[in-house]
C-alpha cells in the first residue's frame, strides 16, 4: 500500500478504534479485533492454518449475543466507509500528481487528440471533437445501500483527509483538523445505518441533484476547456473549437417500468425539481461572472446590441435597472450580466414579466455580450468565465437533464386494446395517457429536448413502437408532441431479432417523419442486465456485440445516424466495469463519435461525487469514444471479429449451455431465494422500485436483474459476473489460440479482465457456507466446479499465477478488503441460518437476525463496492 494511503487508513482506523472504545468499552473493541485477526489468518497460505482460523471466526460469531453481532457488523461497515473515503482521496492525490507530470495521464483528451492528429491529421481531430457526444443518463436503481446522511458524513471525512494533507497547516490548525476528524468518525458511528423508510421517487430525484449541484455543473465546462486546450495554441484569446458535448439524461421520476410509484404527477414534479436546481445554479454563476466583469465603458465600449439590451431593460424594469446602474457605474457589460441573473431569478419564480421564456433566449444574450467583448478587444473576458457560463447553458438548458419515460411494452398493448375497445379505461391505461399529456406540458414549458424520449422495455416488434404513437394521438387529440420512441432490446432472443424489428419500425410513418426532422437520426437501446440474466454473462456479452455490429451495418445501409443507448449497471454482471475500456471494445461503426449509457445507483456517486474523479471519468470516456471511432481501431475490431468468429461461437454455445443447466434446474428459483438474502434485500428501504415486476419467487423471469446481481454479490459468489466462462474456455480448448485472442481481440480482452476482477471478489469458502443453506448439494457442486474451472482457465489464458497479478492497485485493494468482508459474511450467514428455519411467526431472535442481516448488507456492499 502506498505510504500516504497507509497513513490515512491508519489514522482513520485509530479514530474508529477510539470511538468504539468510548462507546462500548474495551470489550467491543476486543471483539472486533479478535474477529479481524481471525479473518486475516483465514487467508493464510498454509491451508491448515487458514481453515482453523475460519472455523474459529465462525464459532466466535456464533458465541456472541445478537446485540454484539450488530455492533461488530456496524464497526466493520463503518471501517469500509472510512477506507473507501481514504482510497477515493488517494485517487485524487494520484490524479493531481499525474496532472503535474511531464506526460499526460493515460486517457487524457490531449493524448487522444494527439494520437488522432498523428494518424489522420489535425483537421480530422478537430472534426471528430466537433461532433463528439457523451450522454450519461442517471437512473435510480437501488444499489446505493448507504443512507444520504452516511454519504454526507463520509464526504466530510474525505474533506478533512485532504486538509490533513496540506503542508501549510500550523500546529493549531492540524490539531483542530484531527479533532474534527474524530468528531465526524464518531458521528458516522452513531448515525443509524438503515433508512427509516423506503425513499420515494422524488427523494431519489433530490438525491441525484447533489451530483449536479456539487460536481457536474462545475466540472462539465472544465472538461470542455481541457479538450479545447488539446487543440493547441492560445485558447484564452480565441473562440473555443470544442462544442458542449455532454448532455445529461435522467430516468429518475420518468422510469415507470414495474414501479407503480412513478406516476404522471411524479414526472411533472421531477422536472420541476430539476429546473429549480439548474436555474438556481445558472443564476449564481451569472451573478458571479457579472460581478467580476468590472470593465469600464471607456476601455471596453459596448456594442449596439448591448446598448439595446440595456435600453430595453431600463424601459421594462426601471427600478431594477437603476439599482444595477448605481452599483455598476459606467460598466455596461457588468450591468447586462447582472440583469440576466435577475431575469434567471424571475424565471425560477415563474415571473413571466421579467423571466426568460426559454434557455435559447438567455444564450442569445450571453453571446451578444461575448461578441461585444470581442469587438472591444477584451478577448480573455469573452472566452474566460463567460464562456464557461455559455457552455453550462448549452449543456443543461433550463431543464438540467432530459427526463426520459420508460414503460413495458405489455402495458402499452393492454392500454391500446382498451382504447380501441372504446369502453371504460382502467387506472393503468389512464396513467399511460396522463404520462403522454405530461410530456406535452413539459415540452411546452421547457422545450422539446426536456422530455421527448419514450423507451419501450422488451420491444419485440414494430407494433410495440407503433402502439406508443397511437396512444399519443389518442391522448393529445392531434396536439403536437415531439416524440422519439426508443426500442429497448433486452433478452437474447430480442437482441437477435433487433434488426428485423427495426426494419418494421423504419416503415412506420411516424419514424419516417422523425427521421426527416432530425436528419436521419435514430436511437436504439440495448439492455445488459436482463440479457445477462437470460443467457449468462458470456453469451450476453457476445450477443450484445453481435447486435451492435449488425445494427451499425443496418444503419449504414439505410444512411441513418444511429445512437446506441447502453443500459449498463455498476456490477460486472450488468455490463459494469471500466467504461473507457468497454467503449474501445465496441463493435466497429457502433460508436461513431457518440456514447449514451445509464449511470446507475452507486455508480452515480462513485463517478460524479467528487469533481476530480468526475472530470477524469468524463475525459476518459470522451477520449475512448474518439479513439473507438477512428478507422484504425474499427479495422482492428473488424479483423478480430472475423479471425475469432469460431472462438466466439464455441464460447457462446458452451457458456450458455452451462448457465442454462444451472438456472433451468427444477426448483432453482426457490433455492436461489433460500441461499441468498434476496427477500431481505427486497425488503430493505433502498429505493422506490419493487424488486419484482409482480410474480412470485418461483419465476426468475420476473425478478429484476438488480436484486439478482446484488444478492449473488452478498453471498460472495458473484455468479452473474463469471458463470459459464470456464466451460466456454474449456470447450475452445486451444490455449495458444485463446492467448492470441486475448492479445488481438479487444472484446475478449475486456471480458477476461472483467471476469478476473469478479472472480477475485469471490470467496469459495464463504460461498459454500451460503450455498449449503439450500440443502441442494448437486447445485452447490455445479457452482463450485464451474468456479474452479473458470479460475483455472482464466489463469491459463492470462498466464498469471494469481488473479489480478498484472493489476497491482486493484489487486491490492481486493486482497486487503476480502478478509474484512469475510467478517461481515460470517455475521450474515449466522443471521440467514436463523431466518431460514421456517418458523410460522417471527420470533425475537429472528427479528434481531433480520436487522443484523440488513446491516451486514450495507457493509458487504461497501466492502465490495461494485455490487449492483
Amino acid at each position: 500500500m502506498p505510504d500516504a494511503l497507509r497513513a490515512d487508513v491508519r489514522v482513520l482506523g485509530e479514530a474508529l478504534g477510539q470511538v468504539l472504545r468510548e462507546y462500548g468499552g474495551a470489550g467491543l473493541l476486543d471483539d472486533v479485533e479478535r474477529l479481524r485477526e481471525l479473518v486475516i489468518a483465514s487467508h493464510h497460505e498454509d491451508l491448515t492454518v487458514a481453515d482453523d482460523a475460519a472455523s474459529q471466526a465462525e464459532r466466535l460469531v456464533s458465541s456472541w449475543p445478537m446485540d454484539r453481532c450488530e455492533e461488530v457488523a456496524r464497526a466493520f461497515t463503518v471501517y469500509f466507509h472510512l477506507v473507501n473515503a481514504a482510497e477515493e482521496y488517494h485517487r485524487i492525490r494520484a490524479l493531481r500528481a499525474g496532472d503535474a507530470a511531464d506526460r499526460p495521464l493515460s486517457g487524457a483528451m490531449s493524448q487522444a487528440v494527439a494520437e488522432i492528429a498523428a494518424l489522420a491529421g489535425a483537421d480530422q481531430a478537430n472534426g471528430m471533437l466537433g461532433s463528439l457526444e457523451f450522454r450519461p443518463v442517471l437512473t435510480a436503481h437501488p444499489t446505493e445501500a448507504r443512507r444520504r446522511a452516511v454519504v454526507n458524513a463520509i464526504r466530510q471525512i474525505a474533506e478533512l483527509l485532504e486538509r490533513r494533507d496540506d503542508s501549510r497547516l500550523g500546529m493549531s490548525e492540524a490539531a483542530e483538523t484531527q479533532r474534527l476528524l474524530l468528531e465526524h468518525v464518531d458521528v458516522l458511528w452513531r448515525t443509524a445505518p438503515l433508512r427509516a423508510r423506503r425513499p420515494g421517487p422524488l427523494d431519489e430525484v433530490r438525491t441525484a441533484m447533489s451530483a449536479f449541484d456539487d460536481v457536474l455543473f462545475h466540472v462539465v465546462p472544465q472538461v470542455y476547456r481541457r479538450a479545447d486546450a488539446a487543440l493547441g495554441d492560445d485558447q484564452e484569446m480565441r473562440a473555443p473549437r470544442v462544442p458542449a458535448f455532454v448532455r445529461l439524461g435522467s430516468w429518475i421520476g420518468g422510469d415507470r417500468d414495474g414501479n407503480p410509484f412513478v406516476t404522471s404527477s411524479i414526472t411533472r414534479q421531477a422536472i420541476a425539481i430539476q429546473s429549480d436546481h439548474v436555474l438556481a445554479a445558472l443564476e449564481t454563476a451569472c451573478a458571479r461572472v457579472g460581478r467580476g466583469l468590472t470593465l469600464d465603458a471607456a476601455s471596453t465600449p459596448p456594442s449596439p446590441e448591448i446598448t439595446r439590451i440595456l435600453g430595453d431593460a431600463e424601459a421594462a424594469q426601471p427600478e431594477l435597472y437603476a439599482e444595477l446602474a448605481e452599483r455598476s457605474p459606467n460598466e455596461p457589460h457588468r450591468i447586462a450580466l447582472l440583469y440576466a441573473a435577475a431575469r434567471l431569478a424571475a424565471t425560477r419564480r415563474r415571473d413571466a414579466d421579467l423571466g426568460y421564456s426559454n434557455a435559447d433566449e438567455l444564450l442569445e444574450e450571453l453571446r451578444m455580450i461575448q461578441a461585444s467583448l470581442v469587438q472591444s478587444g477584451a478577448l480573455r473576458q469573452a472566452y474566460g468565465e463567460l464562456q464557461s457560463l455559455v457552455w453550462q447553458v448549452e449543456s443543461f438548458g433550463f431543464h438540467l437533464a432530459e427526463l426520459e419515460i420508460r414503460q413495458h411494452s405489455a402495458v402499452h398493448r393492454a392500454a391500446l386494446e382498451e382504447v380501441r375497445a372504446g369502453g371504460e379505461l382502467s387506472d393503468q391505461t389512464q396513467e399511460v395517457l396522463a404520462t403522454i399529456r405530461v410530456m406535452a406540458q413539459i415540452q411546452a414549458r421547457f422545450g422539446a429536448d426536456a422530455c421527448r424520449r419514450y423507451v419501450v422495455s422488451f420491444t419485440q416488434s414494430a407494433a410495440d413502437i407503433a402502439a406508443v404513437h397511437e396512444l399519443a394521438r389518442y391522448a393529445l387529440d392531434g396536439r403536437a408532441l415531439a416524440l422519439d420512441v426508443v426500442p429497448l432490446f433486452e433478452t437474447g432472443a430480442d437482441l437477435e431479432a433487433s434488426v428485423q424489428v427495426l426494419e418494421g419500425v423504419l416503415d412506420l410513418p411516424e419514424t419516417q417523419a422523425r427521421l426527416e426532422e432530425t436528419g436521419n437520426r435514430l436511437e436504439v437501446m440495448l439492455g445488459y442486465s436482463d440479457s445477462a440474466k437470460d443467457v449468462g454473462p458470456v453469451s450476453a456479452t457476445l450477443k450484445l456485440y453481435d447486435a451492435q455490429s449488425r445494427l451499425a451495418e443496418w444503419a449504414a445501409r439505410h444512411k441513418i445516424t444511429l445512437t446506441l443507448f447502453h443500459g449498463r449497471g455498476g456490477a460486472l454482471g450488468r455490463g459494469g466495469g471500466p467504461a473507457n475500456r468497454a467503449v474501445l471494445a465496441q463493435a466497429p461503426g457502433s460508436v461513431d463519435g457518440r456514447l449514451k449509457l445509464t449511470e446507475q445507483g452507486e455508480v452515480i456517486f462513485a463517478r460524479y461525487g467528487n469533481p476530480a474523479i468526475a472530470r477524469r471519468h468524463i475525459e476518459q470516456v470522451a477520449s475512448a469514444v474518439l479513439l473507438a471511432s477512428t478507422p484504425e481501431v474499427e479495422e482492428r475490431a473488424r479483423n478480430a471479429a472475423v479471425e475469432f468468429a469460431d472462438v466466439a461461437s464455441t464460447l457462446d454455445a458452451a457458456a450458455k449451455d452451462a448457465y442454462h443447466a444451472l438456472v433451468h434446474t427444477e426448483g432453482f428459483p426457490e433455492w436461489f431465494a433460500r441461499v441468498t438474502p434476496l427477500e431481505e434485500v427486497g425488503s430493505l428501504p433502498l429505493g422506490s422500485r419493487p424488486a419484482r415486476r409482480g410474480l412470485t419467487v418461483s419465476s426468475l423471469d420476473d425478478l429484476r436483474a438488480i436484486p439478482w446481481v446484488f444478492s449473488w454479490a452478498q453471498t460472495r459468489v458473484n455468479l452473474p459476473g463469471w458463470y459459464g466462462l470456464g466451460s466456454g474456455l474449456a470447450a475452445v480448448g486451444d490455449l495458444d489460440l485463446l492467448r492470441r485472442a486475448r492479445d488481438e481481440w479487444p472484446l475478449f480482452t475486456v471480458m477476461l479482465e472483467n471476469v478476473e476482477m469478479s472472480l477475485a471478489k469471490t470467496d469459495r469458502r464463504i460461498a459454500a457456507r451460503y450455498l449449503e443453506l439450500g440443502e441442494r448439494p448437486e447445485l452447490t457442486e455445479m457452482i463450485l466446479a464451474e468456479h474452479a474451472l473458470a479460475i483455472e482457465w482464466v489463469l491459463n489464458v492470462t498466464g498469471h499465477s494469481r488473479l489480478l497479478e498484472d493489476r497491482r492497485v486493484l489487486g491490492r485493494a481486493v486482497a486487503l478488503r476480502n478478509p474484512y468482508v469475510d467478517a461481515l459474511s460470517y455475521l450474515q450467514v449466522r443471521a440467514l441460518r436463523t431466518l431460514r428455519r421456517g418458523e410460522d411467526t417471527e420470533t425475537a431472535d429472528e427479528a434481531a437476525s433480520r436487522r443484523l442481516l440488513q446491516i451486514s448488507v450495507n457493509g458487504v456492499a461497501a466492502g465490495l463496492q461494485n455490487t449492483g
